[in-house]
C-alpha cells in the first residue's frame, strides 16, 4: 500500500481532518514530481557490463606468493639473505626493522589450471579449479602496510581520512532494484579492522549505508512485525510517513532527517523481504552440497555465500562478505600454516558461488570481487622463520564474471613477489575499473561535501582497460 493510499483510507475514516489531508497529499504529489527518492534506480552513465558487486574480503592480508603469484626464484632462493631498500623497508610493517632479511619459499605447491594455465596453489584448490572464470590482478599495491588504514583504502581509497565506502558509492550512483532490501548489505560475522567505517556513507546521504548482516538464527535483529495486523501496520506506517514529510518540508530537507525517515521505509519493505532471503530451507540438497553447508546452519562463509547470491537474485545492488574479525583472520606473523584452515574455510563456498552464479545466467552480469587488504613479505627475519609480515608494495586481488576475462592474468611482480614490475593496479584503478563496469564514469560520479566535489578514486585512479572482456 503507498503513503497515499494510507492517507486517503484513514481519511474516508474521519480519523484525520480534510485539511491536513488535502496538505499531505499535495506534499506527496510534489515529492513524486520531483522524484526525490534517494534510492529510486538510475540509469549508469553507458551501458553496462555488470549489474550487481559481490565483494569477497579476505580481512588480515592473504600471501600472494602462497596463493596466486607463482614466483619460482623464490622456491631456488629460499633461505638466501635479502637486503631490503631504505625507502621500501620504511614503508613496511616489520616487527625487525634489521635490513637484512631471508627469502621464504610458498609453503603450498604451485600448478598451472584448467585451460588457461593460470598459475594458482593448492591453498585453494576448488577455487583453483574455477580459473578460466578467474581475472588475476598481481600488480595491485595499496598506500600503507599497517590493517586498519590498509583496508580503508581498499573499502574507500582513502587511508588518512574516513570517506564513503565503495558499496555507498555505488548505490548513490545507481540506486537499489528492490526497494524492500537495502541496495548495499554486508554480512560479516564480527567486526573488522576499522570496523563500520568499512561500509558508512559518511558524507553521502545516510540511506546509502551498508547494512551489517550478523551470521546465525537471527541475521537482521528485531525484523519480525510487532503489529500482527498487516492492514493496520499499513496504515500506521503510512500516516507516520506522511507526518515525517511534512516535518521534513518544513526543516529544508534536512538531509539526516531525510535519511532517518528512508531508513524507517526500508525496515518496513525489509520485515516482508528479508526473512524469505534469508530463508536457505528452500534451497536444494545439491545446493547445500555444492557449498558444504549443512541443512539448517547460518554460520560459516558457506552461509554467506549462498545468502549473497539469494541476496543479488532479488536485486541488492553490492553485496560484501568479510570472512573474519580483527582478532581472528589471515595475519600471519607467526606460521603460515594458519593460512590453511583459513582458506578450507572459503574455498569451496568462493567455487561454488562461481558455479551457482554461472548455471543460473547470473555469472555474466554480477561482478564478484576477491581482494584482500594488502599481501605478506616474500622474505623474513630469519631462515627457518614460519610467517610473513604486512607487504602492501604487491600484491593479488582477482575478478570474475561482470564484465571481465576470465582464465586471465594482468600485471607482474618482480621475480621475487617484492614490487611491482609491470603494469601497476593501485586501489584507485581498481575501483574505477570496477565502477566503470558498472556503467560508471568514476570521474562523473562526484558529492559536493565541505565546498568541493568528492569522488571514489580522489583525483586518481584510471580503469585497467585490458581486462574488460
Amino acid at each position: 500500500m503507498h503513503r497515499r493510499t494510507a492517507i486517503r483510507s484513514l481519511a474516508g475514516s474521519s480519523l484525520l481532518l480534510p485539511g491536513i489531508v488535502s496538505e499531505l497529499l499535495a506534499a506527496d504529489a510534489k515529492r513524486d514530481v520531483a522524484n526525490d527518492d534517494p534510492l529510486a534506480p538510475k540509469p549508469p552513465h553507458f551501458p553496462a557490463k555488470a549489474k550487481r558487486v559481490i565483494f569477497l574480503h579476505m580481512s588480515g592480508g592473504v600471501s600472494h606468493v602462497d596463493s596466486f603469484d607463482y614466483k619460482p626464484r623464490l622456491i631456488t632462493d629460499h633461505g638466501q639473505p635479502y637486503e631490503v631498500p631504505k625507502k621500501m623497508l620504511e614503508a613496511f610493517a616489520l616487527s625487525n626493522r634489521s635490513a637484512v632479511k631471508f627469502f621464504k619459499k610458498p609453503d603450498w605447491e604451485f600448478k598451472q589450471r584448467v585451460q588457461s594455465g593460470l598459475w594458482i596453489s593448492e591453498l585453494f584448490p576448488k577455487t583453483a579449479a574455477r580459473a578460466d572464470d578467474l581475472c588475476l590482478i598481481r600488480s595491485m599495491y595499496n598506500d600503507h602496510a599497517d590493517h586498519a588504514q590498509a583496508t580503508l583504502g581498499i573499502h574507500t581509497g582513502s587511508v588518512s581520512f574516513t570517506r564513503p565506502s565503495m558499496g555507498s558509492w555505488v548505490s548513490y550512483g545507481l540506486g537499489t532494484l528492490n526497494a524492500n532490501l537495502p541496495s548495499f548489505m554486508v554480512i560479516a560475522p564480527a567486526l573488522p579492522y576499522a570496523g563500520g567505517q568499512l561500509w558508512s556513507a559518511d558524507f553521502l546521504p545516510g540511506c546509502h549505508q551498508g547494512t551489517r548482516v550478523v551470521p546465525g538464527p537471527e541475521p537482521v535483529p528485531d525484523i519480525q512485525p510487532l503489529v500482527k495486523d498487516a492492514q493496520l501496520q499499513e496504515m500506521e506506517l503510512g500516516l507516520g510517513a506522511a507526518f515525517n514529510r511534512r516535518h521534513l518540508l518544513a526543516h529544508g530537507s534536512d538531509p539526516q532527517l531525510a535519511a532517518r525517515i528512508k531508513s524507517f521505509e526500508t525496515a518496513y519493505g525489509m520485515q516482508a523481504a528479508a526473512p524469505e532471503a534469508f530463508d536457505v530451507s528452500k534451497e536444494t540438497d545439491d545446493t547445500h552440497k555444492l557449498y558444504g553447508l549443512p541443512r539448517g546452519s547460518t554460520k560459516g562463509f558457506a552461509w554467506q555465500c549462498l545468502i549473497a547470491r539469494r541476496l543479488a537474485e532479488r536485486g541488492v545492488r553490492f553485496i560484501e562478505l568479510i570472512d573474519t574479525g580483527a582478532s581472528d583472520n589471515w595475519d600471519a606473523h607467526g606460521d603460515m600454516a594458519t593460512h590453511g584452515p583459513l582458506a578450507k574455510n572459503v574455498d569451496q563456498p568462493i567455487a561454488a558461488l562461481l558455479i551457482d552464479l554461472e548455471q543460473r545466467g547470473m555469472l555474466k552480469d554480477t561482478l564478484v570481487v576477491w581482494a584482500t587488504e594488502f599481501g605478506r613479505t616474500p622474505f623474513n627475519t630469519s631462515k627457518d622463520s614460519k610467517g610473513r609480515e604486512h607487504h602492501a608494495q604487491a600484491f593479488t586481488c582477482w575478478m570474475a564474471g561482470g564484465g571481465v576475462k576470465g582464465g586471465y592474468s594482468y600485471g607482474e611482480s618482480d621475480d621475487h613477489g617484492n614490487a611491482v614490475a609491470a603494469d601497476g593496479v593501485h586501489v584507485h584503478d581498481f575501483h574505477a575499473t570496477m565502477l566503470h563496469l558498472l556503467g560508471i564514469d568514476h570521474t562523473r560520479l562526484t558529492f559536493r561535501h565541505s565546498g568541493r566535489d568528492y569522488r571514489l578514486t580522489d583525483v586518481h585512479g584510471n580503469v585497467v582497460k585490458d581486462i574488460l572482456a
